[in-house]
């Protein structure tokens, strides 16, 4: 695939600009066009579409993202690569360059219209990201992201469950996309990554009364995966032991059975099992729960 019309490809692009990734914002720019065009296929943007771009650094999936979308929010922390941004990109009227944290954006105060969210994520926020997005009002339509290829096999096994992967299938449908090779990016990560692509559902696919303590319930079962389920439960929300064996042997799941073997199916049932045992509402420093 031939350049875009500047003529400048990305690592030109970061030598004129004179940028130097800082490892601890976890910067790997994708340098490779056609990757670059691979992710945006991906996401199947269209003029009707808003798109919210995660790290838009020096702007060249930013600009293949103008080319499809309706309108191009881009979130980017590094006040450097913000600089860099609006002067190459920042006349563009269907663009609008935000920066700040990710994971203090709000959508509900940049779009109303349906909206995806593409981006080359760092790998280290990966599961911060998207229990944020996933939680956020109004929700994206689809996610479309690159990120470690380990971390989206996580997710999209079935037969070894991680918090993680509960929350992305509770309110969506993940499929791969592809994988990316190492070599894609600058500097070149330890990993290759892959496209996840996540289709986010209209209605959560388990419906619970409490969507908070549903998640405190499975973040409870996983604070000690290789223990006992009636153990990590009791431990984790302050419930007498026999009452939660009674609970699981209702949901018809196995008190010995450890976090990973349970779906998310499953966890819909533990959940309204322990329901009654639960209190009314949710404490304070639990309302924004993410896997570590």
């Amino acid at each position: 695939m031939s350049s875009p019309p500047d003529a400048k490809t990305p690592k030109q692009l970061l030598r004129r600009y004179g940028i130097a990734p800082k490892k601890q914002l976890g910067q790997n720019f994708m340098i490779d066009w056609r990757a670059l065009e691979r992710v945006v296929q991906a996401a199947e943007i269209t003029p009707a579409d808003g798109v919210l771009e995660i790290g838009a650094g020096i702007g060249t999936l930013t600009e293949r993202l103008l080319e499809h979308a309706g309108r191009v929010v881009a979130v980017e922390l590094d006040p450097q690569l913000v600089d860099i941004l609006q002067e190459r990109l920042g006349g563009h009227p269907h663009l609008q360059v935000v920066a700040g944290d990710i994971l203090r954006f709000q959508p509900a105060d940049w779009f109303t219209e349906p909206y995806k969210v593409v981006g080359n994520i760092p790998y280290y926020i990966t599961s911060a990201i998207l229990r944020h997005l996933l939680e956020a009002q109004p929700r994206p339509t689809a996610l479309v992201l690159t990120m470690q290829k380990e971390v989206a096999a996580r997710i999209l096994s079935r037969e070894g469950w991680s918090l993680l992967a509960v929350s992305v299938h509770f309110y969506g449908r993940p499929r791969l996309m592809g994988h990316i090779s190492r070599h894609a990016f600058y500097p070149i990560p330890r990993v290759d990554s892959a496209i996840l692509r996540v289709d986010v559902l209209p209605q959560p696919a388990v419906p619970v009364s409490d969507t908070r303590w549903f998640f405190r319930v499975v973040r409870a079962g996983f604070s000690a995966p290789r223990k006992q389920l009636r153990n990590t439960l009791a431990h984790g929300l302050g419930i007498p032991p026999e009452e939660v064996e009674r609970a699981l042997n209702t949901a018809g799941i196995d008190p010995r059975r450890r976090a990973e073997t349970i779906s998310l199916e499953e966890w819909g049932k533990i959940y309204q099992a322990l329901a009654p045992h639960l209190p009314g509402s949710m404490p304070a420093d639990e309302l924004n729960m993410r896997e570590p």
